[in-house]
């Protein structure tokens, strides 16, 4: 009998490209992928990788067990979200994933909503970076991602997944207090062409955003400092350590030292929520959806 999750990894290497590549979206090792490929092809009695130069490709009989293999994952997805809709009621465990202000800001309300209307629904929320959710998501380790892109730089989703809007997160400016723009009404980003930058850790969507965005208006930005969370940069800026783009999606509260302007040409994130298509019969995805939707609703614009 073939192995499902041996499947998995199969279907992983030929959707993501090499052992590498399957390995890290699956959280395993190389060698662990490799050594169940080799007892795959003892099961199968067939050779379902090849050397390609310095990485592998997969060979006829591999590229037909995966097509194979992603019918089957889905079928496995299918028959678990078939269960849960003809039992009529969220129960269970709903893993979901969120990047961390929308756990802050998003999730408290929303969970509380589930637990007070969906009693015997466990959820547990996973705090992490849109790319590592939608990897976790496609590999079946969380069930719903609440992931976010920008006006003009859009967050490629792969296949098989849906998805739901949430909100638009309009991102102002933050700048020290005494700042020679804080009482400006609005703000056009070239006139902060000469500043200090406080940016998102170096590599990630939002940081890469904030790049694009910046050169986009002529501005070659100096990155004085790095920071994830919305405190930390918010406590940079009010030592006057520089200036910040700051979403309103779990913003508060505001320190002292920091004055937030509006931008004159409104820069948004879009917050989505997404799940596999394979899972959209789940009523845990469903309730968790629209209770996410509400507690969106009270998000100031």
């Amino acid at each position: 009998m073939l192995s499902l999750e041996r499947l998995r990894i199969l279907h992983a290497i030929d959707t993501y490209g090499s052992v590498s590549a399957a390995a890290d979206v699956l959280s395993v090792t190389t060698s662990a992928v490799s050594q169940q490929m080799a007892k795959l092809e003892r099961e199968t009695g067939q050779s379902l990788l090849a050397r390609n130069g310095r990485g592998v490709r997969l060979t006829d009989a591999g590229r037909l067990l995966s097509g194979h293999a992603e019918r089957i994952l889905s079928l496995v997805e299918l028959a678990h979200a078939d269960l849960e809709a003809h039992r009529g009621a969220a129960v269970g465990e709903l893993r979901a994933g969120a990047f961390p202000t929308a756990v802050r800001g998003l999730f408290p309300e929303a969970l509380r909503e589930l637990r007070r209307a969906h009693p015997q629904l466990r959820t547990v929320v996973h705090e992490l970076e849109p790319q590592d959710q939608l990897a976790r998501l496609t590999r079946g380790d969380i069930d719903l991602a609440i992931v976010l892109d920008w006006y003009n730089k859009p967050l490629s989703l792969p296949g098989g997944l849906a998805k739901a809007p949430l909100l638009d997160d309009i991102v102002d400016v933050a700048l020290p207090a005494g700042h020679r723009l804080e009482d400006r009404e609005l703000i056009d980003l070239v006139e902060l062409a000469d500043e200090d930058w406080i940016a998102w850790p170096d590599g990630g969507f939002c940081h890469e955003w904030l790049l694009f965005t910046l050169r986009g208006k002529g501005i070659e930005p100096r990155i004085a400092h790095h920071a994830e969370e919305h405190a930390t940069v918010l406590a940079l800026v009010a030592a006057g350590l520089g200036v910040a783009v700051m979403p309103r999606l779990g913003r508060d509260p505001m320190p002292a030292g920091v004055r937030i302007t509006p931008v004159r040409h409104t820069m948004r994130r879009h917050v989505y929520a997404v799940w596999r298509a394979d899972a959209d019969r789940r009523p845990a995805i469903r309730a968790a959806v629209d209770a996410l939707r509400r507690s969106a609703g009270d998000h100031p614009r």
